[in-house]
């Protein structure tokens, strides 16, 4: 999944999408997801980044991560 190219974000977790007007706030770790995919590292390397950096066991991050790609998809940050 890759974010939109014109959704703005901050290092503290603010969004800002400039199509619709819409802002968002997000924990530390969403802010830290959404600055990998702004790099555009892979699902994988940014999943790997957040199992090896926070005690989180993978089935968890897993479930968090399909929670938070459907917010993401629902509130339309993502280019799919």
């Amino acid at each position: 999944m890759k974010l939109k190219s014109n959704i703005a974000t901050s290092e503290n977790g603010f969004i800002f999408n400039p199509a619709t007007g819409d802002s968002f706030t997000s924990n530390g770790i969403a802010a830290e997801i959404l600055a990998y995919m702004k790099l555009a590292e892979t699902e994988q390397e940014i999943k790997k980044r957040i199992l090896d950096k926070y005690e989180v066991e993978p089935s968890q991050l897993e479930r968090d991560w399909d929670d938070y790609m459907l917010q993401l998809k629902e509130a339309n940050l993502l280019d799919l």
